[in-house]
């Protein structure tokens, strides 16, 4: 069907939903390109491909043209009530520029966050985003995540260094959501609780 987007007319075709292979690497250039995308090195998708697959997920329309893809993974310890750090994690979520404000972000999201409370029983979900990338803080509140904790200089760049917000969202394993109240506001890379892969500290 047809609607209307800044006053052009858009053609909406139908779309599937599946796992992200690594043969999708070759295809996802309409999307990478986008300056707001980052590009990883292969090894990077290689790693979550191999060990977490079902939180590797990419959409496609009927023309074979890569709409966006979310790649994720489970960490934390499966077993602890107390501390609670069983968690889904999202390490990329991105839409093509021509198809944003379609809901397949949401989608994706959506499938991640199932894939960790029916596959893996975690407690919840969080990402991380550059502290002055206010669109995408935008819509992850509109998803239900809300700022954690601050994390300092964690992304590095020709300009320097910028801070991530750590966003979260409760699942419903968490029913009294505590793991979103955070012991310290701002922390360093160093003081991170797991094994955050983070090319731009490399």
């Amino acid at each position: 069907y047809q609607r209307r987007v800044h006053g052009i007319h858009k053609i909406k075709l139908m779309a599937t939903q599946r796992e992200f292979s690594i043969f999708d690497l070759l295809k996802f250039g309409n999307i990478n390109m986008d300056p707001l995308t980052e590009t990883f090195n292969t090894h990077f998708y290689g790693t979550y491909l191999l060990a977490w697959p079902e939180y590797c997920q990419t959409i496609y329309n009927s023309l074979g043209i890569m709409q966006g893809y979310i790649l994720g993974k489970v960490e934390g310890d499966k077993v602890d009530e107390i501390k609670k750090t069983w968690h889904g994690h999202v390490s990329a979520v991105t839409v093509a520029p021509e198809f944003r404000r379609e809901g397949i972000a949401r989608k994706l999201m959506d499938e991640l966050e199932k894939t960790t409370t029916r596959q893996h029983n975690g407690f919840f979900v969080d990402l991380f985003v550059r502290a002055t990338n206010t669109v995408a803080i935008k819509m992850y509140k509109i998803l239900g995540y809300d700022v954690y904790r601050i994390i300092k200089g964690y992304y590095s760049g020709d300009k320097g260094s910028e801070d991530a917000y750590e966003m979260r969202k409760s699942l419903p394993r968490d029913a009294k959501r505590e793991c979103m109240v955070a012991k310290k506001k701002e922390i360093e890379p160093h003081e991170l609780e797991y094994n955050q892969y983070n090319p731009h500290l490399l």
